[in-house]
C-alpha cells in the first residue's frame, strides 16, 4: 500500500495531438503512460519494484481494473485528482460513491512504508485519504513498518525516524487524528490477529503466482503480505463491515486482488443466483439468465411462466450474446457447458432464486440462517435456496447472521488508482536521483531550484514554441500544476495547458511560476509540520520502538 520510491512512468499523451486542445473546457487530463509508439507487451505489477507502468490502458484488460470515468459522475463533489484524470482506475468504487452520496458509513485506508522521506508522490495518497475523511468517511493511515523491516531490511531506528516524518506530513496536510485512526502495523494486535486468520485461507502457490515468491523469499516477507491484507480489511472490524476504498498506485493492485479474494474466503456463506438444482459459474449464469428472461417475458412470443431446462437449452443453442457481453470472458466455452447442464436438467423447472452456500459457518450459524430466510425456501445439505429474496436482501441476511455468530461479514474492499508522477529530470522519478523528485522535507529554496532546473515539454527554441505550441502532455512541470500546485483551482490548470499548447506560454516563465508555487507550498507545509509536532506527541503512537532485529531482504 505504499508508494515508497518516488518513481514514475515516462510521460505520454492521453489521446490528444499536441495542439488539438487549445482552450479546454474541462481540466486537462494528465497521463503518465508511455508514448503510443512504445511497445507494451507485458504489464507486471510489483509492489516492491520500480513504481512504473508502461501503459495504464493495459491494466483494464490484463487485471480487470475499471476506468474511473465510469463512476466519476456518481461521486459527489469529486476531488481534483479525479476531475483531472490523475485517478484513472478503480475496483468497485461505485459502492463507496453510493454510500457517500447517501450519507451511509464508508471508510478509506492507505499505508506508507517508511523507507525514506515523504515526497510529492506520497502527497497524492495523503490527499485522497484526507478528502474521503472530509466527505464523511472513516479514515485510516498506517505505517507499514513490518513490511519495511522484512522486505527492505530497514532497521527499527530508521523506521522510527521515517514514520514520524510521514505522520507529520499527513497531519500537516489536514488529516483529523481525532476523527480518524493512525497506527503502526507492529503495534496493532487486531491487525495481527486478523492476519493470522486470513493466512489460513492463503497458500504459497498463490504467493508464487501473484508476487513471484520462490524458495529464496524470507518467511517474514510473506508474513508482511498477509499483514497488509489485514490492514486493508481492518476498517471493517471497526463498528461494522462497510464499503472501504484503498487509494494506491497501480503497482499495489496485487495486494488489493489478494485481499478481495481472502475477504470472500473467510465469509460464512456465499450468496449466488441460481435457477435449478445444478450449479452454474458466473458466465454460465449470465447465459441462463438471458434464456430465462427471454422465455419468461415472451420475447417474440407470449410469455411462458413454466420454463423448463430443455426449453432454455433449445433457446440458448441459437443465441449469440451481444458484443458488449463478450469483451472480457469466453462466453463460447460457457455456452457449451451451460447447454450440457440445461439438457441434463430435462423437464426440471427453471426458476430464479438466490442460493446460500455454507462455506465456513458453524452448525449454529447455518441453523440461524435457515430461520432468518423469510418466504419460500428449500433447505439442502450445505445450501439453502430462497425464492422471495433479492440478491441484495440475501447478502444482508447472510452478513447479519454471520456477524451475530462471531464471523467477520467482510465486504470486498474497493480501490482507486492514481498515475505516477514523472521525474523532474524526465523519465522515472528515483530516490537515488535527488534532482528528479521533491521531498516534503526539502528546503523551500531547494524545491524552487529543482523546479527551475526541470525538464519541460517545450520546443527547442522560443520561436518554435510560439509557432507550434508546447507539448504539455509530455511535460513534468505541467504535471506539477495538475497533480499539486494548482490545488483545487481547475482554471489555473486550464490556463497553463491552453497557453502552453497555443504557444503563448514559454517554458522559462512557466517554470518560474511553478517554482514560486512550489516554494510557497513547501514553506506552508513545513510550518504546518511544526504545528503538528505537539499533536503527534499527544497521539497514542509509539515512535521510539524498542524492537531489535537484523532486517530482511527482498
Amino acid at each position: 500500500m505504499d508508494e515508497d520510491t518516488p518513481e514514475g512512468a515516462t510521460p505520454g499523451g492521453d489521446g490528444r495531438e499536441s495542439g488539438d486542445a487549445r482552450g479546454p473546457s474541462t481540466p486537462p487530463r494528465t497521463d503518465g503512460g508511455t508514448d503510443a509508439d512504445e511497445p507494451t507487451e507485458d504489464v507486471a505489477l510489483d509492489p516492491w519494484g520500480s513504481a512504473s507502468v508502461g501503459d495504464y490502458a493495459d491494466l483494464f484488460a490484463e487485471f480487470g481494473i475499471e476506468a474511473f470515468d465510469e463512476v466519476d459522475d456518481d461521486v459527489p463533489d469529486p476531488h481534483y485528482l479525479m476531475r483531472r484524470g490523475v485517478i484513472f482506475g478503480h475496483r468497485e468504487y461505485d459502492a463507496v460513491a453510493e454510500a457517500m452520496a447517501n450519507d451511509e458509513p464508508f471508510a478509506a485506508l492507505s499505508g506508507f512504508m517508511p523507507t525514506g522521506d515523504p515526497h510529492i508522490g506520497h502527497k497524492l495518497v495523503f490527499d485522497e485519504i484526507i478528502w474521503h475523511q472530509e466527505m464523511g468517511g472513516d479514515a485510516f493511515g498506517l505505517i507499514a513498518d513490518l513490511e519495511a523491516h522484512s522486505a527492505r531490511g530497514m532497521s527499527w531506528d530508521e523506521i522510527d525516524e521515517h514514520a514520524r516524518n510521514y505522520l507529520l506530513s499527513l497531519l500537516a496536510l489536514g488529516f483529523d487524528a481525532e476523527d480518524g485512526e493512525l497506527y503502526r502495523q507492529s503495534d496493532n494486535r487486531a491487525v495481527q490477529d486478523l492476519g493470522f486468520e486470513l493466512g489460513s485461507k492463503a497458500n504459497f502457490s498463490e504467493f508464487e503466482a501473484i508476487y513471484g515468491f520462490d524458495g529464496e523469499t524470507n518467511i517474514s516477507h510473506m508474513q508482511s503480505v498477509i499483514t497488509q491484507t489485514a490492514d486493508i480489511l481492518y476498517p471493517q472490524l471497526v463498528d461494522e463491515p462497510k464499503p472501504t476504498v484503498i487509494p494506491v498506485g497501480p503497482d499495489q493492485d496485487p495486494h488489493v486482488r489478494l485481499t478481495r479474494d481472502l475477504a470472500t474466503r473467510v465469509r460464512y456463506f456465499k450468496v449466488t443466483e441460481a435457477f435449478a438444482s445444478f450449479e452454474l459459474d458466473d458466465e454460465e449464469r449470465q447465459l441462463v439468465r438471458a434464456a430465462y428472461d427471454a422465455l419468461a417475458t415472451g420475447e417474440g412470443e407470449e410469455a411462458d411462466s413454466d420454463v423448463r431446462c430443455e426449453d432454455a437449452a433449445e433457446w440458448l443453442a441459437d443465441y449469440e450474446p451481444p458484443e458488449s457481453d463478450r469483451k472480457s470472458v469466453d462466453l463460447a466455452a460457457a455456452k457449451s457447458t451451460a447447454l450440457d447442464k440445461l439438457r441434463a436438467g430435462g423437464k426440471e423447472p427453471l426458476r430464479p432464486r438466490v442460493r446460500f452456500f455454507d462455506r465456513n459457518a458453524t452448525d449454529e450459524a447455518f441453523e440461524a440462517l435457515i430461520e432468518a430466510v423469510e418466504g419460500e425456501k428449500r433447505v439442502f445439505e450445505g445450501h439453502v435456496d430462497a425464492f422471495d429474496l433479492t440478491r441484495d436482501e440475501a447478502e444482508s441476511v447472510a452478513r447479519e447472521v454471520e456477524i451475530d455468530h462471531d464471523g467477520f461479514g467482510f465486504r470486498q474492499p474497493s480501490s482507486i488508482y492514481h498515475r505516477f508522477m514523472t521525474g523532474l529530470t524526465g523519465g522515472k522519478m528515483s530516490s537515488s536521483i535527488p534532482a528528479s523528485h521533491i521531498s516534503l522535507l526539502d528546503d523551500p529554496e531547494d524545491g524552487y531550484d529543482k523546479v527551475k532546473a526541470a525538464t519541460t515539454g517545450g520546443r527547442d527554441t522560443a520561436d518554435e514554441q510560439r509557432e507550434l505550441g508546447g507539448e504539455a502532455d509530455e511535460c513534468p512541470v505541467y504535471e506539477l500544476y495538475a497533480y499539486l500546485l494548482a490545488g483545487d483551482d481547475d482554471e489555473l490548470t486550464k490556463e497553463v495547458y491552453a497557453e502552453c499548447v497555443n504557444g503563448e506560454r514559454l517554458c522559462g516563465g512557466c517554470k518560474e511560476q511553478a517554482a514560486e508555487l512550489m516554494r510557497e507550498f513547501l514553506e506552508d507545509h513545513q510550518e504546518k509540520r511544526e504545528e503538528a509536532e505537539e499533536l503527534l506527541d499527544d497521539l497514542d503512537i509509539d515512535l521510539d520502538s524498542d524492537r531489535r532485529g537484523t532486517g530482511g531482504e527482498h
